[in-house]
């Protein structure tokens, strides 16, 4: 067990009155005859701690000869049954035979194997070697051996030898010396010498690698974990992020875990079964707390909406409660979630913004146009040289290849490939060969023409450009279709969400740096909004003026620090304050600004996941990011998307072109471009 300031940290506790052969009759009469009393069971053991039940299963063998796990097997199935037997396990027993699961079969479940080893303590590790020897009679190091390779088997068997130093004690000396040694290791040098880091990271005591940690960001000027993620990768990489997350703070690492098993398509069960059966007595409680604060719900509404039946009341149960409403945070939570707003805030002052596609080296745009021609001629068209010549130029370079083609030939190039390429990669191509606002132009015009309107795409479009590039819209839009983009909005929205898009059309956002004497009184005028609209009271549309005005016309910089001030003087987050007051179109856009304003790429990332999750992919959306964000930002929205769903942009798009018809082959044209195009520049690096 473990404690914070003294008190108990877990959710499952002691069960009063506590009476093991009564139980144990409870659940023999609740399993026999026809069919079984499931919620009786459950109720009965996720209500006692796992002693009590070690000592329900010796009374059950007592009482009636047979082993009380393989009655609850027989009687129950599936995620539930694993969910109940896992509780019915002592902890190191139970990590043994997740540890035994994630080594056996066809693969390895390597997730499983960082998890239990990256967070277990000393005395935890020699239990589960001890508890896997005597369950299975097989050395558990022998069977990591076996079963993994590399720096990443190493790093596995440094940990499986539980020798983390435990002392408080720490060398200041020693401190600045593992700083450096690991800098030198990595970001100093050409390749990375990962000896040093399992070295350190496997040994050293957690009060001293926080101080490590520190020292080396002042020393390298960037964060272990960037380091680690630009020198490692695979699971390796996976490996070492889990151990400095663990070393930070146990309980924000596994409220990661807990979300990233339920978020999306589909629930990872065994993760969401592991985690609550081995904390539930530990710290669920500091965990849920972390879950509340990073991600604005309650671990307890995510499990009761993404899971059913007695599986997800065992899990309830094992939670140990509910939390406040989503949106206002624990006291305690507000001053790490102001943290956040300045972590933002200094992360976009130093993060470079990257695209994916260069100019290319020595160009000439009439070889380039006499080779798209050439491609072009006679019967049938070479579609591999278009797609390898246009989605290796930039955007400007395309334009010459355009006037070249024109002077040559005296064709028009857009035409021509128009006739000769279809469907979504005709698409595609004629999207890179419009200037960026011309293709913006065209995707507003396409949301608002025709049956029905695309607010998506024009929350997207507006809500994330900036004034040079809403300026050029706007004449592009004028050129193309002879009307002014503001009568094209004004004709086709209305209420507030049409004066939200004019005000964003205006291209009058500041973008200056923060003023923080003014953004304390916008934070309080949005504090303002929030207590008329709670009480129904007041005078709610000049402040309704006053909030749009705010978010649609204030600096980048004054937003992060607008929305810090809001914290502090309400404990709400502005974006649930946001979803809870408002509804429909306004609360999609605005919700698109703040986003925009705390982490752009990461907006990004989660438009393109959404267009791919499910049934069928939202190839319009994908196609209009990767063509509008190739020279901006796609290599930082690459970045995200990893980071977010743990898996590669690229890896995602291949996936998805196969569900849609892609043979794997790159038969496909739509994902052959976005392989050879955005996705890949120069040496085709992978995510």
């Amino acid at each position: 067990m473990s404690s914070k300031g003294g008190r108990y940290r877990g959710s499952v506790k002691d069960y009063p009155d506590f009476d093991a052969s009564q139980d144990a009759e409870t659940l023999y009469k609740a399993m026999k005859g026809f069919g079984s009393d499931k919620q009786a069971i459950l109720d009965l053991i996720t209500a006692r701690s796992n002693q009590q039940r070690i000592q329900i299963i010796q009374a059950y063998k007592s009482l009636y000869g047979k082993d009380l796990i393989d009655d609850l097997k027989y009687e129950l199935t599936g995620k539930f049954e694993r969910l109940i037997v896992g509780l019915m396990r002592p902890p190191a027993y139970f990590d043994a035979k997740e540890i035994k699961d994630a080594l056996d079969g066809v693969g390895t479940d390597e997730k499983c194997l960082i998890e239990i080893l990256a967070s277990r303590n000393n005395q935890q590790i020699h239990a589960l070697v001890e508890a896997y020897k005597d369950a299975y009679g097989r050395d558990l190091e022998t069977d990591v051996v076996k079963d993994t390779s590399g720096h990443f088997k190493k790093m596995l068997i440094v940990l499986l030898q539980g020798t983390r130093e435990e002392d408080d004690i720490v060398s200041d000396e020693l401190v600045a010396q593992d700083a450096q040694d690991l800098f030198e290791a990595g970001e100093a040098k050409w390749g990375t010498e990962e000896a040093q880091f399992i070295f350190v990271l496997g040994s050293r005591s957690k009060t001293h690698l926080q101080l490590v940690f520190d020292e080396y960001e002042k020393i390298a000027g960037k964060t272990i974990e960037e380091s680690i993620k630009a020198e490692l990768s695979g699971d390796i990489e996976k490996l070492m992020l889990a151990v400095v997350k663990c070393v930070r703070s146990i309980r924000d690492y596994f409220a990661t875990r807990l979300y990233k098993a339920m978020k999306g398509m589909g629930t990872a069960d065994n993760t969401l079964i592991r985690i609550m059966v081995s904390r539930s007595e530990i710290d669920m409680m500091d965990i849920r707390e972390s879950f509340r604060t990073q991600y604005e719900k309650s671990l307890y509404s995510m499990i009761k909406n993404d899971t059913s039946g007695e599986y997800k009341n065992a899990l309830l149960n094992l939670c140990g409660g509910d939390d406040d409403a989503a949106g206002e945070y624990f006291p305690e939570a507000a001053q790490v979630a102001f943290q956040k707003w300045e972590l933002s805030a200094t992360t976009a002052a130093r993060t470079e913004l990257k695209g994916t596609i260069r100019p290319a080296s020595d160009f000439n745009a009439d070889s380039d146009g006499k080779a798209l021609r050439k491609a072009m001629k006679g019967f049938g068209t070479d579609e591999d040289t278009i797609i390898d010549i246009l989605t290796k130029r930039s955007n400007s370079q395309r334009q010459a290849i355009k006037q070249a083609f024109k002077s040559h030939f005296g064709r028009d190039l857009m035409a021509d490939l128009k006739s000769e390429l279809s469907g979504t990669l005709a698409k595609l191509i004629l999207g890179l060969m419009m200037t960026p606002a011309q293709f913006d132009a065209k995707q507003i015009n396409k949301a608002i023409v025709g049956a029905g309107t695309d607010e998506k795409v024009l929350i997207e479009i507006m809500a994330t450009r900036n004034n040079q590039e809403i300026q050029a819209i706007n004449e592009a839009y004028q050129e193309a279709y002879h009307k002014s983009l503001e009568d094209a909005i004004s004709s086709d929205t209305s209420g507030h969400f049409k004066r939200i898009l004019i005000s964003l059309a205006s291209a009058n956002r500041d973008e200056s740096g923060e003023d923080l004497e003014k953004a304390v009184e916008d934070a309080k005028c949005l504090r303002q909004f929030q207590e008329v609209s709670d009480s129904g009271s007041g005078d709610s549309a000049s402040l309704e003026t006053r909030f749009m005005t705010i978010l649609c016309t204030r600096s980048y910089p004054h937003l992060r620090r607008v929305f810090q001030e809001f914290i502090k003087h309400t404990n709400h987050d502005i974006e649930n304050t946001i979803k809870k007051e408002m509804s429909g179109d306004v609360k999609d856009a605005f919700v698109a600004i703040v986003r925009s304003v705390k982490n752009k790429p990461a907006f990004f990332a989660e438009r393109l996941y959404k267009a791919m999750k499910g049934a069928g992919t939202d190839e319009r959306t994908l196609s209009r990011i990767l063509i509008s964000r190739s020279e901006i930002d796609l290599f930082n929205i690459r970045q995200e998307f990893k980071n977010e769903y743990e898996k590669s942009l690229h890896h995602c798009l291949e996936v998805n072109g196969q569900a849609d018809g892609d043979t794997g082959d790159g038969s496909d044209p739509f994902f052959t471009v976005v392989k050879m195009g955005p996705i890949y520049y120069g040496k085709c690096t992978r995510l």
